[in-house]
């Protein structure tokens, strides 16, 4: 294939590195009697997680267009005009993961945003195929919003969404539990072991190892937690269902009927948005603003 129109056209990264995924899918289940039982393969459950990736790249294609001529009609400038060289490449990788690990942060913190991102949580398998459970309300969520520093400062907007697809194609690897530890690799790289951690519901997992190729990130702001504990996959409110429909719609829809109910005042609907997941549990244990008091 040709670089040049890859660059073009970096949405189709992913369908290029399909055969690969689908190749260490396939090595994967080979070797599958000598894992965990959180690690063997579901047919209908890969089957879920099949079509949510199908429904992902679809609603990123479209809303990948749209939002790239609407960028271009509102802010067609540059801080600076940044050519494409071996440098230029890896210093955009670096900050494209640097952007990545924040949104992903934000999606953990935001309840808005984690209603998009908890699909990708939901199945208490972990395997390659699990790497493809992503959820098409990604665009809605705002995840376009952490790349648009990199092209308002100069970069290409195709190499941008290259980098993105590429940090996305490379995180496919870390969702295993066939790799046990990668050795001096663990201390700068996102590897198996620590996304592991990022994937479990145990207290001392939950809101870890946020990093997409990097852990040093983690490391920097507190957020890196290794593996120790046997991880149990999941969310600590299971969603119970294989239903592609029902996983993508679940918490937008449990979002919506929080944002119903009428004891609650416009401030702790807002807190509500904005607020990790959990505080929508204790919303209704707040007293209610003054001005609804009087």
């Amino acid at each position: 294939m040709n670089f040049d129109w890859l660059i073009s056209h970096p949405e189709v990264l992913l369908l290029v590195l399909a055969p690969l995924f689908f190749v260490c899918i396939l090595l994967e289940w080979l070797v599958r009697n000598r894992l965990p039982a959180s690690a063997q393969y579901h047919g209908v459950e890969v089957m879920c997680n099949f079509a949510l990736a199908a429904m992902h790249q679809l609603a990123d294609l479209l809303s990948g267009l749209l939002i790239a001529k609407l960028y271009l009609w509102l802010f067609d400038w540059r801080l600076f005009d940044i050519q494409m060289t071996l440098v230029s490449f890896i210093v955009l990788l670096i900050a494209q993961d640097f952007c990545y690990y924040w949104f992903h942060r934000a999606s953990h913190r935001i309840r808005w945003m984690w209603a998009a991102h908890v699909v990708h949580h939901s199945s208490e398998t972990m395997n390659f195929s699990t790497a493809f459970r992503q959820s098409l309300m990604y665009p809605l969520a705002g995840m376009w919003l952490f790349w648009l520093p990199l092209v308002i400062i100069g970069f290409d907007p195709n190499w941008v969404v290259f980098a993105v697809l590429l940090n996305l194609g490379l995180q496919f690897f870390v969702h295993t539990q066939a790799v046990k530890s990668l050795g001096v690799i663990e201390y700068i790289f996102n590897t198996p072991s620590h996304h592991r951690v990022h994937h479990g519901r145990n207290p001392q997992y939950i809101d870890k190892n946020y990093a997409g190729v990097l852990i040093i990130w983690d490391k920097i702001f507190g957020t890196f937690e290794p593996e120790v504990a046997t991880v149990e996959y999941g969310i600590t409110k299971p969603v119970n269902s294989l239903n592609p429909i029902t996983v993508t719609f679940a918490e937008w829809r449990d979002l919506l009927t929080d944002l119903k109910d009428p004891k609650l005042s416009g401030r702790q609907k807002v807190k509500l948005l904005f607020s990790p997941p959990q505080t929508a549990r204790s919303l209704e244990n707040e007293p209610a603003d003054r001005e609804q008091q009087v």
